[in-house]
């Protein structure tokens, strides 16, 4: 559970931040002493929540390097960096896009990742672990997996996603703070401590429920990439990847990284409901389906 909210943190803290900035600059008109003046409320939350949203996508491949210490391939030095440059350039033609950044980190841990503004600036990296423990067509499929990520557009799609809840869930908590403020504590004119704090604490709440819908798509498209290494680097290929992740267990990345990866947590009931990737045998038994 501690990973599961660390993730939401990244997002939900930066509209708190701007939220909480935006009231003390007196930026939000949308509440009159008549009540509340709800398209304009609507207008703000969604300029907030996008905003909130496209901010983290923006500062996505800085924080990533900086968080796992990525160390970008400008000139590969050895073989195996000139296959993995090699690889992605391949993998990024064929599916047609601009070539990615490149970049390994130090890791013993078996995992990669793929994120960036859009899916002509991506940057693809891979863990040193995975590197040693994986045969060559193993790490193929793997990247190959992480090029149909960014090919995809996926994260600026978890991004439109995260700005819509986002969106909702400002609106929603304003309400709920100005209806207990009104309703419960009887004020008459301007908000009382209790708008405010019942809006952070409905913020928070429903940005968790929200998070939800955000999980659900995050399982829907590692499907959708495991399907797009198979084509790149071949079915078996792929599966014995997961098969490989599967045996070794491999730890998660860290929290505001970890549904970029290609290995996820497991979990059962309502942990389920928050997981960022399907189990992996769910994703073997996907592209064993294949035709």
């Amino acid at each position: 559970m501690k990973r599961i909210l660390l993730f939401l943190a990244t997002n939900l803290a930066i509209v708190l931040v701007l939220s909480i900035s935006m009231r003390l600059l007196g930026v939000e008109p949308y509440l009159q002493e008549s009540g509340l003046n709800l398209e304009a409320l609507l207008l703000f939350a969604a300029i907030m929540g996008f905003g909130g949203a496209f901010i983290s996508l923006a500062m996505s491949k800085w924080s990533a390097k900086m968080a796992m210490g990525v160390e970008v391939i400008d000139a590969p030095s050895n073989s195996t960096e000139f296959w993995l440059v090699e690889t992605v350039r391949k993998y990024s033609q064929q599916m047609g896009i601009a070539m990615p950044e490149v970049g390994i980190y130090d890791s013993p841990e078996v995992n990669a990742f793929a994120t960036g503004m859009s899916k002509n600036s991506a940057l693809i990296a891979v863990s040193t672990g995975l590197l040693q423990q994986m045969t060559r067509q193993e790490a193929e499929a793997v990247i190959g997996h992480e090029v149909a990520h960014a090919a995809n557009g996926d994260m600026v799609t978890m991004a439109l996603i995260q700005g819509v809840v986002n969106t909702f869930v400002m609106f929603l908590s304003r309400v709920i703070g100005h209806l207990v403020d009104r309703v419960i504590f009887k004020t008459e004119r301007g908000q009382g401590p209790a708008f405010f704090v019942t809006m952070i604490i409905a913020e928070l709440v429903l940005g968790i429920l929200a998070s939800i819908i955000v999980m659900w798509f995050s399982r829907q498209r590692e499907f959708r990439a495991d399907r797009g290494g198979a084509q790149l680097a071949g079915r078996q290929n792929m599966i014995a990847a997961l098969e490989r992740l599967a045996s070794l267990h491999p730890a998660p990345l860290p929290d505001k990284m970890a549904a970029f990866g290609i290995a996820g947590g497991v979990g059962g009931g309502l942990k389920r409901l928050f997981m960022t990737h399907p189990p992996l045998e769910e994703r073997i038994a996907a592209l064993r389906a294949l035709r």
